[in-house]
């Protein structure tokens, strides 16, 4: 088994060359699912201006067991992805777009690992949006993180009941956030099942449209 599962995963792009975009996206799909699967979200979000970077899990999946499973269970992979999206942002800095222009998001798996790398380097971001997913760690684990997110906003939204996202946990989760510093907004869906709504995009796009501009 290779120590870092990621690291050479295949990164698509929607939209203009970084340098020429206004911001960026870097969207994160769910277990089984693909990088060309998530940036179909960038159409319904409607900012054309941006550039949407999704990076590719190896196997389709970021780590094996559920984000509640013990964190050790969950390695290399849950390392490895973390690397994964940090290096993006590093590659994206780079490009001259500074962290304050780049927002981070995901469905499912990818939501807990958005969650996970923004609360894990936390700064002034242009968004956080977690759709169905939240911090990762076992249910009696400390979630809590130290720094300042210095105001980003972050959006967490699920339905209840989620036959994978318990709705204690998204709420904990988006209350650690508001302890960083986050400006934070919560949806609740009762019964909607697992998966995204027409609605939830709406409220995306409405969450990136102040740091991005029209």
């Amino acid at each position: 088994m290779t120590p870092d599962p990621h690291k050479n995963d295949l990164v698509r792009r929607l939209g203009p060359p970084i340098e020429d975009a206004t911001g960026v996206v870097i969207l994160l799909h769910g277990r089984g699912g693909s990088a060309e699967d998530i940036l179909s979200l960038a159409g319904l979000i409607k900012l054309s201006q941006l550039t949407y970077l999704a990076p590719q899990a190896a196997e389709n999946s970021w780590y094996p067991n559920s984000f509640l499973a013990p964190i050790a269970s969950n390695e290399p992979w849950l390392s490895s992805a973390l690397r994964k999206v940090e290096s993006i942002v590093e590659m994206v800095e780079h490009s001259g777009i500074s962290a304050s222009r780049i927002a981070i998001g995901g469905f499912s798996q990818g939501a807990c690992l958005a969650t996970e790398f923004v609360a894990r380097h936390p700064r002034r971001y242009a968004a956080l949006f977690a759709l169905t997913g939240g911090l990762i760690g076992p249910p009696d684990a400390d979630l809590s993180h130290a720094g300042n997110l210095d105001g980003t906003p972050a959006f967490f939204a699920s339905s209840d009941p989620d036959p994978h996202v318990p709705w204690a946990r998204v709420k904990d989760s988006a209350a650690i956030f508001k302890a960083m510093g986050a400006s934070v907004s919560l949806k609740r869906y009762e019964g909607r099942g697992h998966t995204i709504s027409a609605e939830e995009l709406d409220l995306v796009s409405e969450l990136l449209r102040p740091a991005f501009g029209k």
